[in-house]
Protein backbone atom coordinates (compact mmCIF):
# COMPACT_ATOMS: atom_id res chain seq x y z
CA UNK A 1 0.00 0.00 0.00
CA UNK A 2 3.20 1.87 0.18
CA UNK A 3 2.36 3.84 -3.61
CA UNK A 4 -1.63 5.09 -2.08
CA UNK A 5 -1.92 8.63 -1.55
CA UNK A 6 -2.47 9.96 2.08
CA UNK A 7 -5.94 12.19 1.17
CA UNK A 8 -6.82 12.72 5.24
CA UNK A 9 -6.65 8.37 5.57
CA UNK A 10 -8.90 8.29 3.15
CA UNK A 11 -7.51 5.90 -0.14
CA UNK A 12 -6.30 2.97 1.56
CA UNK A 13 -9.54 3.42 3.93
CA UNK A 14 -11.32 3.33 1.17
CA UNK A 15 -9.72 0.45 -1.06
CA UNK A 16 -10.01 -1.81 2.35
CA UNK A 17 -13.66 -0.96 2.72
CA UNK A 18 -14.65 -2.19 -0.94
CA UNK A 19 -12.46 -5.48 -0.41
CA UNK A 20 -14.09 -6.25 2.86
CA UNK A 21 -17.87 -5.28 1.63
CA UNK A 22 -17.42 -8.66 -0.61
CA UNK A 23 -16.79 -10.97 2.40
CA UNK A 24 -18.82 -8.92 5.08
CA UNK A 25 -22.00 -7.65 5.70
CA UNK A 26 -22.02 -3.99 5.10
CA UNK A 27 -17.67 -4.25 5.53
CA UNK A 28 -17.54 -4.12 9.39
CA UNK A 29 -18.10 -6.11 12.06
CA UNK A 30 -20.20 -4.32 14.27
CA UNK A 31 -22.84 -1.46 12.42
CA UNK A 32 -21.95 1.27 14.97
CA UNK A 33 -17.83 0.78 12.91
CA UNK A 34 -20.07 1.74 9.46
CA UNK A 35 -19.41 5.10 9.57
CA UNK A 36 -23.07 4.84 7.93
CA UNK A 37 -24.65 8.58 7.05
CA UNK A 38 -21.13 10.35 7.25
CA UNK A 39 -20.81 10.24 3.53
CA UNK A 40 -17.11 8.79 3.76
CA UNK A 41 -15.66 5.30 4.08
CA UNK A 42 -14.71 4.49 7.99
CA UNK A 43 -10.90 4.59 8.78
CA UNK A 44 -9.31 1.02 9.17
CA UNK A 45 -6.66 1.14 12.11
CA UNK A 46 -3.71 -0.40 11.95
CA UNK A 47 -2.32 0.40 15.31
CA UNK A 48 -2.81 2.59 18.61
CA UNK A 49 -0.47 3.37 21.60
CA UNK A 50 -1.39 5.89 23.95
CA UNK A 51 -4.40 8.16 23.33
CA UNK A 52 -3.41 7.98 19.33
CA UNK A 53 -4.73 5.77 16.47
CA UNK A 54 -3.01 5.52 13.31
CA UNK A 55 -4.65 4.56 10.38
CA UNK A 56 -3.69 2.51 7.34
CA UNK A 57 -2.25 5.50 5.48
CA UNK A 58 -0.31 6.74 8.20
CA UNK A 59 -2.73 9.48 9.13
CA UNK A 60 -2.71 9.59 13.26
CA UNK A 61 -5.77 10.76 15.42
CA UNK A 62 -6.33 11.81 19.11
CA UNK A 63 -8.60 8.87 19.90
CA UNK A 64 -11.77 9.33 22.13
CA UNK A 65 -13.67 6.22 21.36
CA UNK A 66 -10.98 4.34 23.32
CA UNK A 67 -12.40 0.84 21.36
CA UNK A 68 -16.04 2.22 23.15
CA UNK A 69 -15.02 2.23 26.58
CA UNK A 70 -12.44 -0.84 27.72
CA UNK A 71 -8.90 1.40 27.15
CA UNK A 72 -9.42 3.31 30.78
CA UNK A 73 -5.62 3.52 30.51
CA UNK A 74 -5.07 4.21 26.65
CA UNK A 75 -3.61 2.07 24.64
CA UNK A 76 -0.92 -0.67 24.90
CA UNK A 77 -0.71 0.70 28.23
CA UNK A 78 2.74 -1.13 28.98
CA UNK A 79 1.86 -2.95 32.55
CA UNK A 80 -1.16 -4.36 31.02
CA UNK A 81 0.41 -5.14 27.57
CA UNK A 82 3.27 -7.05 30.08
CA UNK A 83 1.00 -9.51 31.86
CA UNK A 84 -0.95 -10.31 28.84
CA UNK A 85 2.38 -11.60 27.02
CA UNK A 86 3.21 -13.10 30.13
CA UNK A 87 -0.08 -15.00 29.79
CA UNK A 88 0.11 -15.79 26.12
CA UNK A 89 3.58 -17.25 27.00
CA UNK A 90 1.64 -19.82 29.57
CA UNK A 91 -1.23 -20.75 26.99
CA UNK A 92 -4.14 -18.68 25.70
CA UNK A 93 -6.68 -20.86 26.23
CA UNK A 94 -7.55 -24.01 28.96
CA UNK A 95 -11.22 -24.89 28.74
CA UNK A 96 -10.40 -26.05 32.50
CA UNK A 97 -10.42 -24.46 36.26
CA UNK A 98 -7.20 -21.72 36.51
CA UNK A 99 -6.16 -19.32 39.03
CA UNK A 100 -6.27 -16.46 36.42
CA UNK A 101 -9.98 -15.63 36.51
CA UNK A 102 -9.79 -16.41 40.25
CA UNK A 103 -7.69 -13.85 41.38
CA UNK A 104 -9.89 -11.61 39.43
CA UNK A 105 -12.68 -12.54 41.11
CA UNK A 106 -11.50 -12.56 44.52
CA UNK A 107 -10.03 -9.19 43.87
CA UNK A 108 -13.54 -7.84 42.64
CA UNK A 109 -15.06 -9.27 45.51
CA UNK A 110 -13.12 -7.92 47.89
CA UNK A 111 -13.12 -4.41 46.83
CA UNK A 112 -16.56 -4.32 46.28
CA UNK A 113 -18.71 -4.96 49.15
CA UNK A 114 -22.62 -5.57 47.72
CA UNK A 115 -20.66 -8.07 45.45
CA UNK A 116 -20.60 -11.92 46.88
CA UNK A 117 -20.21 -13.62 43.91
CA UNK A 118 -19.12 -13.45 39.88
CA UNK A 119 -19.25 -15.40 37.07
CA UNK A 120 -17.25 -14.05 33.65
CA UNK A 121 -18.49 -14.64 30.40
CA UNK A 122 -17.36 -12.44 26.71
CA UNK A 123 -19.29 -10.22 26.47
CA UNK A 124 -22.02 -7.45 27.60
CA UNK A 125 -24.57 -9.04 25.48
CA UNK A 126 -23.75 -12.20 27.45
CA UNK A 127 -23.94 -10.88 30.79
CA UNK A 128 -27.43 -9.54 30.53
CA UNK A 129 -28.85 -12.64 28.74
CA UNK A 130 -27.68 -14.51 31.91
CA UNK A 131 -28.92 -12.01 34.21
CA UNK A 132 -32.18 -11.78 32.67
CA UNK A 133 -32.57 -15.47 32.74
CA UNK A 134 -31.18 -15.46 36.63
CA UNK A 135 -34.22 -13.14 37.34
CA UNK A 136 -36.33 -14.85 35.57
CA UNK A 137 -35.58 -18.30 36.76
CA UNK A 138 -34.87 -16.85 41.02
CA UNK A 139 -38.27 -14.94 40.89
CA UNK A 140 -40.31 -17.83 38.82
CA UNK A 141 -41.66 -14.37 36.56
CA UNK A 142 -41.32 -13.88 32.93
CA UNK A 143 -41.27 -10.22 32.15
CA UNK A 144 -38.84 -7.97 32.03
CA UNK A 145 -38.94 -4.22 32.22
CA UNK A 146 -36.61 -2.06 30.57
CA UNK A 147 -36.55 1.95 29.41
CA UNK A 148 -36.03 3.88 26.19
CA UNK A 149 -32.94 4.33 24.92
CA UNK A 150 -31.27 2.02 27.55
CA UNK A 151 -29.28 -0.60 25.33
CA UNK A 152 -28.51 -4.04 26.82
CA UNK A 153 -26.70 -5.88 24.58
CA UNK A 154 -28.22 -7.49 21.28
CA UNK A 155 -30.36 -10.44 22.92
CA UNK A 156 -33.87 -9.85 21.21
CA UNK A 157 -35.22 -9.50 24.11
CA UNK A 158 -33.81 -6.11 24.64
CA UNK A 159 -33.73 -5.25 20.74
CA UNK A 160 -36.91 -2.61 21.80
CA UNK A 161 -36.28 1.53 21.88
CA UNK A 162 -32.31 0.72 22.46
CA UNK A 163 -29.25 2.19 21.81
CA UNK A 164 -26.84 3.90 19.28
CA UNK A 165 -26.98 1.18 16.70
CA UNK A 166 -30.18 1.48 16.51
CA UNK A 167 -30.71 5.18 16.85
CA UNK A 168 -32.05 7.33 13.29
CA UNK A 169 -33.50 3.90 12.13
CA UNK A 170 -36.81 3.39 11.23
CA UNK A 171 -37.64 1.32 13.51
CA UNK A 172 -36.34 1.11 16.74
CA UNK A 173 -36.61 -3.19 17.22
CA UNK A 174 -34.11 -5.37 14.66
CA UNK A 175 -35.59 -7.32 12.48
CA UNK A 176 -35.54 -10.96 12.66
CA UNK A 177 -37.15 -10.36 16.42
CA UNK A 178 -40.26 -12.10 16.83
CA UNK A 179 -43.28 -11.10 18.47
CA UNK A 180 -42.86 -13.98 20.62
CA UNK A 181 -39.49 -12.67 21.62
CA UNK A 182 -40.63 -9.49 23.03
CA UNK A 183 -43.92 -10.17 24.29
CA UNK A 184 -42.58 -10.17 27.85
CA UNK A 185 -40.65 -7.45 28.06
CA UNK A 186 -42.20 -3.72 28.96
CA UNK A 187 -40.98 -0.37 27.81
CA UNK A 188 -40.88 2.81 30.05
CA UNK A 189 -39.39 6.27 29.35
CA UNK A 190 -36.95 6.93 31.54
CA UNK A 191 -38.06 9.32 34.65
CA UNK A 192 -41.74 8.16 34.36
CA UNK A 193 -42.57 7.53 37.75
CA UNK A 194 -46.51 7.58 36.58
CA UNK A 195 -46.09 5.27 34.32
CA UNK A 196 -43.89 2.70 36.10
CA UNK A 197 -46.30 3.19 38.79
CA UNK A 198 -48.71 1.80 36.54
CA UNK A 199 -47.27 -0.89 34.74
CA UNK A 200 -46.68 -2.23 38.44
CA UNK A 201 -50.06 -2.01 39.82
CA UNK A 202 -51.45 -3.82 37.20
CA UNK A 203 -48.55 -6.22 36.11
CA UNK A 204 -46.25 -6.03 38.80
CA UNK A 205 -46.69 -9.73 39.83
CA UNK A 206 -45.59 -10.68 36.95
CA UNK A 207 -42.48 -9.03 36.48
CA UNK A 208 -39.14 -10.19 37.40
CA UNK A 209 -36.90 -7.73 36.75
CA UNK A 210 -36.45 -3.61 36.01
CA UNK A 211 -33.23 -3.94 34.22
CA UNK A 212 -31.39 -0.39 33.71
CA UNK A 213 -28.58 2.06 32.82
CA UNK A 214 -27.78 3.53 36.10
CA UNK A 215 -26.23 5.81 33.53
CA UNK A 216 -27.55 5.63 30.47
CA UNK A 217 -24.96 6.12 27.95
CA UNK A 218 -25.28 4.25 24.58
CA UNK A 219 -27.55 6.72 23.51
CA UNK A 220 -26.43 9.50 24.45
CA UNK A 221 -25.12 10.32 28.10
CA UNK A 222 -28.51 10.79 29.76
CA UNK A 223 -28.15 11.47 33.47
CA UNK A 224 -30.72 10.52 35.78
CA UNK A 225 -31.92 11.78 39.12
CA UNK A 226 -31.21 9.54 41.52
CA UNK A 227 -34.39 10.08 43.29
CA UNK A 228 -35.41 7.87 39.95
CA UNK A 229 -33.28 5.06 40.63
CA UNK A 230 -34.34 5.27 44.21
CA UNK A 231 -37.85 4.64 43.34
CA UNK A 232 -37.09 1.47 41.19
CA UNK A 233 -35.27 0.21 44.13
CA UNK A 234 -38.28 0.81 46.01
CA UNK A 235 -41.31 -0.97 43.41
CA UNK A 236 -38.92 -3.46 43.26
CA UNK A 237 -38.91 -4.39 47.06
CA UNK A 238 -42.71 -3.66 47.41
CA UNK A 239 -43.18 -6.08 44.55
CA UNK A 240 -39.94 -8.78 45.00
CA UNK A 241 -39.27 -7.72 41.93
CA UNK A 242 -35.36 -7.57 41.20
CA UNK A 243 -32.92 -5.09 39.97
CA UNK A 244 -30.76 -5.02 37.71
CA UNK A 245 -27.93 -2.58 36.86
CA UNK A 246 -26.28 -2.96 33.74
CA UNK A 247 -22.83 -1.19 34.20
CA UNK A 248 -21.04 -2.51 31.27
CA UNK A 249 -20.16 0.98 30.47
CA UNK A 250 -20.60 2.53 33.86
CA UNK A 251 -19.15 -0.35 36.20
CA UNK A 252 -15.30 0.73 36.78
CA UNK A 253 -15.33 4.04 34.97
CA UNK A 254 -17.09 6.40 37.06
CA UNK A 255 -15.94 4.72 40.26
CA UNK A 256 -14.63 1.45 40.81
CA UNK A 257 -17.83 0.12 42.17
CA UNK A 258 -19.84 2.09 39.19
CA UNK A 259 -23.55 3.93 39.67
CA UNK A 260 -23.91 1.63 42.35
CA UNK A 261 -20.86 2.79 44.48
CA UNK A 262 -21.97 6.84 43.46
CA UNK A 263 -25.62 6.84 44.11
CA UNK A 264 -25.01 4.23 47.10
CA UNK A 265 -28.24 2.06 45.58
CA UNK A 266 -27.45 -1.74 45.59
CA UNK A 267 -29.06 -3.65 42.55
CA UNK A 268 -29.91 -7.58 43.13
CA UNK A 269 -27.90 -8.42 40.31
CA UNK A 270 -24.70 -5.96 38.43
CA UNK A 271 -23.97 -6.77 34.68
CA UNK A 272 -20.03 -5.63 33.94
CA UNK A 273 -17.77 -5.81 30.95
CA UNK A 274 -15.62 -3.10 28.90
CA UNK A 275 -13.25 -2.32 31.33
CA UNK A 276 -13.54 -5.55 33.38
CA UNK A 277 -11.51 -6.71 30.87
CA UNK A 278 -8.11 -4.75 29.99
CA UNK A 279 -9.23 -4.29 26.53
CA UNK A 280 -9.74 -7.85 26.11
CA UNK A 281 -13.32 -9.80 25.73
CA UNK A 282 -14.97 -9.85 28.77
CA UNK A 283 -18.14 -9.79 30.25
CA UNK A 284 -19.38 -10.23 33.86
CA UNK A 285 -22.71 -11.11 36.19
CA UNK A 286 -22.27 -11.05 40.41
CA UNK A 287 -24.59 -10.60 43.21
CA UNK A 288 -25.73 -12.22 46.36
CA UNK A 289 -24.49 -15.67 46.77
CA UNK A 290 -28.24 -16.50 47.17
CA UNK A 291 -28.85 -15.07 44.06
CA UNK A 292 -25.94 -16.32 42.19
CA UNK A 293 -25.94 -19.50 43.00
CA UNK A 294 -29.18 -19.86 40.52
CA UNK A 295 -26.30 -20.82 38.35
CA UNK A 296 -25.81 -23.88 37.18
CA UNK A 297 -23.92 -26.12 38.37
CA UNK A 298 -25.52 -25.44 41.81
CA UNK A 299 -28.43 -24.12 40.97
CA UNK A 300 -31.39 -24.45 37.98
CA UNK A 301 -30.64 -21.61 35.44
CA UNK A 302 -27.70 -22.96 32.92
CA UNK A 303 -24.95 -20.84 31.84
CA UNK A 304 -21.87 -21.95 30.03
CA UNK A 305 -19.04 -20.20 27.40
CA UNK A 306 -15.87 -21.98 25.93
CA UNK A 307 -14.12 -19.13 26.32
CA UNK A 308 -15.35 -17.83 29.37
CA UNK A 309 -12.92 -16.88 32.28
CA UNK A 310 -10.38 -16.89 29.25
CA UNK A 311 -6.63 -16.42 30.88
CA UNK A 312 -5.58 -13.95 29.07
CA UNK A 313 -8.44 -11.60 29.82
CA UNK A 314 -8.29 -12.35 33.35
CA UNK A 315 -4.92 -11.40 34.04
CA UNK A 316 -5.23 -7.90 31.34
CA UNK A 317 -8.54 -7.51 33.43
CA UNK A 318 -6.94 -7.61 36.90
CA UNK A 319 -3.78 -5.70 36.17
CA UNK A 320 -5.77 -2.80 34.89
CA UNK A 321 -8.26 -3.03 37.83
CA UNK A 322 -5.45 -2.98 40.10
CA UNK A 323 -4.05 -0.10 38.54
CA UNK A 324 -7.52 1.64 39.21
CA UNK A 325 -7.81 1.11 42.84
CA UNK A 326 -4.70 2.76 43.44
CA UNK A 327 -5.46 5.73 45.94
CA UNK A 328 -6.40 9.12 43.68
CA UNK A 329 -7.00 7.49 40.36
CA UNK A 330 -10.41 8.08 40.17
CA UNK A 331 -9.90 12.07 41.56
CA UNK A 332 -7.10 12.57 38.83
CA UNK A 333 -9.31 11.05 36.10
CA UNK A 334 -11.74 13.18 37.29
CA UNK A 335 -9.53 16.14 36.99
CA UNK A 336 -8.10 15.01 33.79
CA UNK A 337 -11.68 14.72 32.45
CA UNK A 338 -12.77 17.90 33.68
CA UNK A 339 -10.07 19.91 31.79
CA UNK A 340 -11.07 17.91 28.51
CA UNK A 341 -14.90 18.88 28.99
CA UNK A 342 -13.72 22.35 29.02
CA UNK A 343 -11.74 22.32 26.08
CA UNK A 344 -14.51 20.82 24.69
CA UNK A 345 -17.22 24.42 25.93
CA UNK A 346 -14.34 26.63 24.26
CA UNK A 347 -13.98 24.61 21.28
CA UNK A 348 -17.84 25.28 20.65
CA UNK A 349 -17.76 29.32 21.71
CA UNK A 350 -14.67 29.75 19.39
CA UNK A 351 -16.24 27.64 16.37
CA UNK A 352 -19.74 29.00 17.09
CA UNK A 353 -19.34 30.10 13.19
CA UNK A 354 -19.21 26.74 11.78
CA UNK A 355 -21.10 24.83 14.26
CA UNK A 356 -24.32 24.82 15.97
CA UNK A 357 -24.20 25.42 19.87
CA UNK A 358 -23.99 22.36 21.74
CA UNK A 359 -24.35 20.93 25.64
CA UNK A 360 -20.85 19.41 26.62
CA UNK A 361 -22.35 16.81 28.52
CA UNK A 362 -20.39 14.83 31.17
CA UNK A 363 -20.02 12.15 34.16
CA UNK A 364 -17.02 11.43 35.43
CA UNK A 365 -14.68 10.33 31.95
CA UNK A 366 -17.85 10.07 29.66
CA UNK A 367 -18.88 12.86 27.94
CA UNK A 368 -21.16 13.86 25.04
CA UNK A 369 -22.53 16.86 22.63
CA UNK A 370 -26.19 17.21 22.43
CA UNK A 371 -27.72 20.28 20.54
CA UNK A 372 -28.70 23.57 22.90
CA UNK A 373 -30.70 24.63 20.58
CA UNK A 374 -33.61 23.70 18.13
CA UNK A 375 -33.86 24.51 14.43
CA UNK A 376 -36.24 27.45 15.18
CA UNK A 377 -33.30 28.46 17.57
CA UNK A 378 -35.22 28.03 20.83
CA UNK A 379 -33.05 26.25 24.01
CA UNK A 380 -33.21 23.01 24.26
CA UNK A 381 -32.69 21.16 27.81
CA UNK A 382 -29.93 18.55 28.65
CA UNK A 383 -31.51 15.32 28.16
CA UNK A 384 -32.50 12.95 30.69
CA UNK A 385 -34.41 11.23 27.94
CA UNK A 386 -34.94 10.24 24.83
CA UNK A 387 -38.17 12.57 24.19
CA UNK A 388 -35.88 15.65 24.54
CA UNK A 389 -33.52 15.04 21.40
CA UNK A 390 -33.63 17.48 19.12
CA UNK A 391 -34.07 16.50 15.53
CA UNK A 392 -31.15 18.17 14.36
CA UNK A 393 -29.15 15.52 16.45
CA UNK A 394 -27.78 14.35 13.29
CA UNK A 395 -27.76 16.76 10.90
CA UNK A 396 -25.38 18.60 13.82
CA UNK A 397 -23.29 15.85 14.33
CA UNK A 398 -21.98 15.44 10.56
CA UNK A 399 -20.12 18.26 9.73
CA UNK A 400 -18.69 18.49 13.41
CA UNK A 401 -17.45 14.95 12.51
CA UNK A 402 -15.80 15.41 9.32
CA UNK A 403 -13.93 18.75 10.57
CA UNK A 404 -12.10 16.72 13.57
CA UNK A 405 -11.43 13.63 11.88
CA UNK A 406 -9.91 15.89 9.00
CA UNK A 407 -7.93 17.50 12.15
CA UNK A 408 -6.93 14.59 13.63
CA UNK A 409 -9.56 13.58 16.74
CA UNK A 410 -11.49 10.73 16.12
CA UNK A 411 -15.06 10.30 18.01
CA UNK A 412 -17.28 7.11 17.76
CA UNK A 413 -19.07 7.69 14.27
CA UNK A 414 -22.34 8.15 15.69
CA UNK A 415 -23.86 11.50 17.53
CA UNK A 416 -25.59 9.11 20.06
CA UNK A 417 -22.27 7.45 20.84
CA UNK A 418 -20.53 9.17 24.11
CA UNK A 419 -16.75 10.02 24.13
CA UNK A 420 -14.23 8.20 26.81
CA UNK A 421 -11.24 9.75 28.56
CA UNK A 422 -8.11 7.54 29.07
CA UNK A 423 -5.22 8.51 31.55
CA UNK A 424 -3.39 9.12 28.53
CA UNK A 425 -5.30 11.98 26.93
CA UNK A 426 -3.12 13.34 30.34
CA UNK A 427 -0.11 13.59 27.33
CA UNK A 428 -2.28 14.85 24.34
CA UNK A 429 -3.59 18.13 25.96
CA UNK A 430 -1.59 20.70 24.02
CA UNK A 431 -1.47 18.85 21.07
CA UNK A 432 -5.39 18.67 21.48
CA UNK A 433 -5.98 22.06 21.82
CA UNK A 434 -3.58 22.80 18.07
CA UNK A 435 -5.81 20.10 16.75
CA UNK A 436 -9.20 21.70 17.58
CA UNK A 437 -7.99 25.08 17.17
CA UNK A 438 -8.55 26.84 20.14
CA UNK A 439 -6.77 28.89 21.89
CA UNK A 440 -5.09 28.22 25.67
CA UNK A 441 -6.40 29.54 28.72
Amino acid sequence: MSNMKNLNGNDSSELLFERSKKVVPGGVHSPVRSFKGLDMSPRFISRAEGAYLWDESGKNYIDFCMSFGPLILGHQHPEVKRVIIDALDRGWSFGACEKYSLALAEFIVKKIPFIDQIRFVNSGTEAVMAAIRIAKGYTKREKILKFEGCYHGHLDSMLIKSGSGLAGEGESTSAGVGAESISNTLVCPLGDEEKLRFLFETQGQEIAAIILEPLPANYGLLKQNINFIKFLRTLCDQYQSLLIFDEVISGFRIAFGGMAEVTNIVPDIITYGKVIGGGMPVGAIAGKKHIMEMLAPVGPVYQAGTLSANPVAMSAGLKQLEILAEPGFYQNLEALSKKIENMWVRFFEQHRDKFSPSHVIREGSLFWFAPSLDQSGNSLPRPSNTSHFSTSIMSSFYPLFHFLLERGVYLAPNAYEVGFVSTAHANVLEELSLRLGIESE
